[in-house]
């Protein structure tokens, strides 16, 4: 069921498209840093090496908040 059928569909954004790859590709550089990081640091107890896993595992989404904003806001800038 259409409740707008003359609506015009916006049209398509570069962002998008753009953004899924950027984001694929600090996926990518974040896991190897971070297994850099973590595999340089030794060996730790088990409970801490699996709060740092926990940790890293939930970090690498925090600086993607804005841009992922970003890739969702209307061509223009405004919102």
């Amino acid at each position: 069921m259409d409740l707008a059928p003359n609506r015009v569909p916006p049209p398509p954004s570069w962002r998008k498209p753009a953004g899924m790859l950027l984001i694929i590709a600090w996926i990518a550089v974040y896991a190897v840093v971070m297994a850099v990081l973590i595999g340089n640091l030794g060996t730790l107890p088990k409970l801490l090496e699996a709060l740092l896993y926990l940790v890293a595992g939930i970090a690498w989404i925090a600086p993607l908040k804005p841009f992922i904003r970003w890739m969702n806001s209307p061509l223009g800038g405004s919102r």
